[in-house]
Parts: C-alpha cells; sequence; structure tokens
C-alpha cells in the first residue's frame, strides 16, 4: 500500500512541476500565464499592423494633394485603424495584464475557469484574420469609419459582413474573459485578502469587467441591427423604410462612451501600482481611488450624448449632456491629485516604469483637459469632426492606454520573463515615444480649431505645414515602436539580459513580488497565509 502512495505522490509531484512543452502548451493553453502572454502578442501584432495602417494615413496628408491612396481607401484605412486598435490592440492588451497579474496580486491559483479563458482568447485569432483580409475583399475594406455609422454602413461591400461578424466574436471574447475575471476576483482571492486590500490593479480591472458586460452586447445590438438592415429587409437605420441613423448613433455611443473607460480604467490600475513603488510611499488616498474608479463607471452610461450635440439634440438634452461630462472630470481629477500626493515629498527614483507613469499622469491630463473643452455644446458644435477631436482622443488613448501598457511591461516583465531589460534602452524608448508623440498629436489641435475636417485624404495648403510635421512625428514615433519590439521586448523574451531578482524594485509591495523570477507555472496551489497589510506572504 505505501508503495502505491508514494507512486502516486510521485506523479502528483511531476503534474505540477512540469509545464507542458510545444505547441500543445499555447494551443490548449489553460494556465494563466500562457494565455496572458498569447494576448499580449496577440496585442503587439495588431498594434504593429494598425501602426503600419496610421502611418499610411500620415503618408497621404504629408502634403496636400493625393499622393498614395485615393480618397476611397484612405477612408478604409482610417476605418481599420481604429477598429483594429481598439479592439485588437488596447482591449487585448490590457486582458493580457488582467491574466497574467490578477491570480499573482490576489493570490489565486489561477483564473476561474481555464478552459474558458483559453476559448475567449483564440476566438480573437479568427476575428483579426477577418478584420486585417478585408482589405482584399470585393469592393475593400469598410469604409464607415470606426464607427460604423448608418448610412454609409448600408452602402457598404461585403467585407461589412465579415467586420460584423469579427466584432461579435471579439465582443463574445470579451464577455468570456470578464466573467473570468470577475469570479476570479470575486471567489479567489486569498483568505485575508478583503475587497478593501485588494490591489489597485485588480481593483480597476473588476470594475471594468462589469463595464464590458453592460455595454458589449448594444454593440452586439447595433451591429446585427445593422446586418438585418442590409441583409433581411428590415429598416432600422434606412430613413427611406421610416429608420433613424441618428438612432444608430445612441445605441452606439451608449457603448462608445463607457468602451472609453474599458480603455482607461486598467491603465489608472497600472499607474496605480507603479507611482507608489518608485515614490516609496504607500498610494494616497486608496478608498478614494476605488470609489473613484466606481463614480467614472457609473458616469460613463450617462454621457454618450456628448458625442452628438451637433445632430440637431434639444438644448435640454444638450445641458443634461454638457453637465454630466463635465461631472466625470471630478472622480478622474480625484484620481490625478492621489498619484502626485503619492509622489509628494517620496523618495522617488525614475527607472522607466517610473518615466513612463509620470509621462502618463502628465499627457492624460492634457487630453482630460481637451475632453473639458469638448464638453462644452457650443465649442463642440464648432470642431465637431475636426482635427482637434483626433487630438484628443489619440492624448487619451495612446498617451493614457499605450504608455500606461509600456509602463506595466516594463515595471511586471522581470517577474514575467526572469531577466532586467535594459535600462539605457528603456529610457531611450520612453523619450523617443514622448517627444514624438507630442510633435504628431499636438500640431492636431490648432488644425482643428482651423477647420481642418478629418476623414479627408486632401486639404487646402493653409494647413500644410502643420500636417507636415505631425506626419514626420508619427513616422519617429512608428520607429520608436519597432525600437522597443526589436531591442527591449525580443531580448527579454528570449531570456537575454541580467537575471531579475525576486523584487526588483525596492519599493513594490503585493503577492505578486512573493513568487520566484520568472513566476514559475503554478504559483499560490495552497492559498498563502497573509500579514495584515495583505501584501506579503508570512512563512
Amino acid at each position: 500500500m505505501s508503495a502505491v502512495l508514494d507512486r502516486d505522490d510521485h506523479v502528483e509531484h511531476d503534474h505540477h512541476s512540469h509545464a507542458p512543452t510545444g505547441w500543445r502548451r499555447w494551443v490548449y493553453a489553460t494556465n494563466h500565464k500562457d494565455i496572458g502572454t498569447l494576448y499580449m502578442c496577440f496585442s503587439l501584432t495588431m498594434l504593429m499592423i494598425g501602426g503600419v495602417l496610421a502611418l499610411l494615413i500620415r503618408a497621404e496628408l504629408f502634403q496636400p494633394g493625393l499622393q498614395l491612396v485615393n480618397p476611397e481607401l484612405f477612408n478604409q484605412l482610417t476605418t481599420m485603424h481604429g477598429i483594429i486598435m481598439v479592439f485588437g490592440a488596447i482591449m487585448p492588451g490590457f486582458v493580457g495584464f488582467a491574466n497574467w497579474m490578477i491570480p499573482l496580486q490576489i493570490g489565486a491559483s489561477d483564473m476561474a475557469f481555464a478552459r474558458m479563458n483559453n476559448f475567449s482568447f483564440w476566438l480573437m485569432v479568427p476575428a483579426a484574420v477577418m478584420l486585417v483580409s478585408s482589405f482584399f475583399m470585393p469592393g475593400g475594406a469598410p469604409a464607415a469609419g470606426w464607427t460604423l455609422y448608418a448610412p454609409l454602413t448600408l452602402q457598404m461591400g461585403p467585407s461589412m459582413d465579415a467586420g460584423i461578424f469579427a466584432m461579435h466574436l471579439l465582443g463574445a471574447s470579451s464577455i468570456m474573459g470578464s466573467i473570468n475575471i470577475i469570479v476570479t476576483v470575486l471567489n479567489m482571492r486569498a483568505p485575508g485578502m478583503t475587497l478593501m486590500k485588494m490591489p489597485m490593479f485588480s481593483w480597476t480591472w473588476l470594475i471594468t469587467a462589469y463595464l464590458l458586460i453592460a455595454v458589449m452586447p448594444v454593440l452586439a445590438g447595433a451591429i446585427t441591427m445593422t446586418l438585418t438592415d442590409r441583409h433581411f429587409g428590415t429598416s432600422f437605420f434606412n430613413p427611406a423604410g421610416g429608420g433613424d441613423p441618428v438612432m444608430y448613433q445612441h445605441i452606439f455611443w451608449f457603448f462608445g462612451h463607457p468602451e472609453v473607460y474599458i480603455m482607461i480604467l486598467p491603465a489608472f490600475g497600472i499607474i496605480s501600482q507603479i507611482v507608489p513603488a518608485f515614490a516609496r510611499k504607500k498610494l494616497f488616498g486608496y478608498a478614494s481611488m476605488v470609489y473613484a474608479t466606481s463614480s467614472i463607471a457609473i458616469l460613463s452610461f450617462i454621457v454618450w450624448g456628448h458625442h452628438m450635440f451637433s445632430t440637431g439634440m434639444p438644448v435640454t438634452g444638450q445641458l443634461f449632456f454638457m453637465y454630466a461630462t463635465m461631472l466625470v472630470a471630478v472622480p478622474t481629477a480625484v484620481k490625478i491629485f492621489n498619484w502626485v500626493a503619492t509622489m509628494w515629498r517620496g523618495s522617488m527614483t525614475f527607472e522607466t516604469p517610473m518615466l513612463f507613469a509620470v509621462g502618463f499622469i502628465f499627457v492624460f491630463t492634457m487630453g482630460g483637459f481637451t475632453g473639458l473643452i469638448l464638453a462644452m455644446a457650443p465649442i463642440d458644435i464648432q470642431v465637431q469632426d475636426t482635427y482637434y477631436v483626433v487630438a484628443h482622443f489619440h492624448y487619451v488613448l495612446v498617451a493614457g492606454s499605450l504608455f500606461a501598457m509600456f509602463a506595466g511591461y516594463y515595471y511586471w516583465s522581470p517577474k514575467w520573463t526572469g531577466v532586467m531589460y535594459n535600462e539605457t534602452r528603456g529610457k531611450i524608448h520612453f523619450w523617443w515615444s514622448l517627444i514624438a508623440f507630442n510633435v504628431t498629436f499636438f500640431p492636431m489641435h490648432f488644425l482643428g480649431l482651423a477647420g481642418m475636417p478629418r476623414r479627408y485624404a486632401d486639404y487646402p495648403m493653409q494647413f500644410a505645414d502643420f500636417n507636415a510635421v505631425a506626419s514626420v512625428g508619427a513616422f519617429f514615433f512608428g520607429f520608436a515602436q519597432v525600437f522597443f519590439l526589436l531591442f527591449i521586448v525580443t531580448p527579454t523574451m528570449m531570456g537575454k539580459g541580467q537575471k531579475a531578482p525576486q523584487r526588483p524594485w525596492e519599493g513594490a509591495e503585493g503577492l505578486e513580488w512573493e513568487v520566484p523570477s520568472p513566476a514559475p507555472f503554478h504559483t499560490f496551489e495552497t492559498p498563502p497565509k497573509l500579514d495584515a497589510t495583505a501584501t506579503k506572504v508570512i512563512a
């Protein structure tokens, strides 16, 4: 009997100590770390594809006249650039961070539904293939803008149907991922880790997951109605049959505005982890950060109409959406002030993660201020659909979501890969990105105020200088990300570099720093015993 027990123990030990190898490890991945890595690689790939489309747009706009593409292809590029960046790069990137970090931060052994986690990732691959291949379909890619407004969507070729199907798949993937995150956070926290002791990154993702479950079905409804208008004789958005194109905008933006916060709340979480670590202080106002995040999520449902001030909305509606939008600035400002207060009189050092975090705060705040300006209905009606709007949302999303992801990568990659990135190269990447970003997008504010409309392939001579500056900046920004991929990500992924200690950052706190670097395949198989702060494991 004892021999049988010994053999069983040995089998059990073998099962836990060895990770699967080869292609099966990735195709059938159920480990949260592997799935997180898959999401990250997918996100980086889509970022590069979306970036190539952006550079084609900026190359066309380098000078007046038509250089490279005709206006129809230009609109296909702007449409697919937006869809690929939002649904293919930013959202999956943050889900990758969630998969990697949430179980490590809350002391869980894995995500709650491991196989559903695998399925939610692999749903995205055919969706991405459909989006990218739409350029090669009859009539080319959809050219209705990333918002897919009717009646343009009713006039597109078959690629529009492929785009609708792809977005359904991506939406289903998001909903499954969100269910997984919610159940993991609510059910699998280590004993002693109450919700109000949970790291801010896990908190922001819990709130984001609820947002996703609330709004992804709304997008699914809008694009399904578009599909039936196209093929099944309905007239939801077709005025000839009694439909209303403006109704599409209401439905889309009821999804679309919370979506903006879906892409920024996880970024707030990452910054809330990094700033205290490099200031060597506790996060200032932890409880107020949690309440501010929740407030942003709730308010995001009542501000969608600010995208529609120029549609003939009654003055009462304009006033409501104007004031509601201005109200969102309050909890957002709470976060900014808390980060600054955390840094105040801290023992700060400026390694690359902290540089990107401070860069994020600076540039995101600029984007927030232009958002506040666009919230004013009289101003918004003037600059509606101009490059001022393009400048605003790129300041929020590129400098917001993307810079936060870079900060998170530099902060946590030693734990993922077991090696330290090259600090000098990291700083080059930061300064190169920050300067090139501002050279690209800051002039767009002036273009918008001067009246240059977006989504136009050609423009009058008066806009030539700022467009030339923006295009040069865009290529420099693009090359900065190629530098990041080739000289920072690739070497660390291949294990080249100085071996990372268990806790590479002096001020970092949290359970993720209690496991070795690189994090072993299985972590926290028995729930850890936590100290009173729920940030350390008691041996």
